[in-house]
């Protein structure tokens, strides 16, 4: 919650100066997106647990992820203006740019326990160690706090934009999807 009071205190300024100011040819999506740092991490790492790893992640899910915000089939009152700002050939720089960063060496404890036995459901889309691919994204490695509330967002209905996740997320309870997240956090 301070994190969202943090950045919409101190980035719709930032924001508004963006959108109203005009974009030059020589505006890279570097410059562009500098701004992303303030939540994602200047290196990658989140300093808010809740806000996900951006960096090394899969190029297709992020632009799925930004479009969406763009259109407001997702809704963030930080993301959603600024995704308005860029076009959508922008944004598919912008998750290109992000995707050929390296995955930040985060600190976690290593999966010490088996893993839960739903998880083995998300290797079909996640990939065999969890690290994403097309469609989905990398999971192994985000925090607890962020996966458990984006599993918990589709269980409940609050995050609709993918056809399969609210569908699976209602058919495991509480305490399967926290497993799972503490599982995914520790690889």
């Amino acid at each position: 919650m301070l994190r969202h009071f943090f950045c919409a205190y101190l980035g719709i300024p930032l924001v508004a100066a963006m959108l109203v100011a005009p974009a030059h040819a020589a505006d890279t999506i570097a410059t562009r997106v500098a701004m992303c740092g303030a939540c994602h991490g200047q290196d990658g790492r989140p300093a808010d647990p809740t806000v996900p790893v951006i960096w090394g992640q899969q190029e297709n899910y992020l632009y799925k992820e930004l479009h969406d915000f763009h259109s407001g089939q997702r809704n963030s009152a930080i993301m959603s203006p600024i995704v308005k700002g860029f076009s959508l050939d922008e944004l598919r720089k912008v998750a290109a740019y992000f995707a050929a960063k390296p995955w930040p060496a985060l600190k976690v404890n290593a999966a010490n326990a088996a893993a839960p036995q739903a998880s083995v459901m998300c290797k079909a889309c996640h990939g065999q160690n969890f690290e994403g691919g097309a469609p989905a994204p990398r999971v192994a490695g985000l925090s607890y706090e962020y996966l458990i509330g984006a599993m918990n967002g589709f269980a409940d209905g609050q995050r609709t934009n993918n056809l399969d996740m609210p569908g699976f997320m209602k058919t495991l309870t509480r305490s399967e999807r926290q497993a799972i997240a503490h599982y995914l956090s520790a690889l």
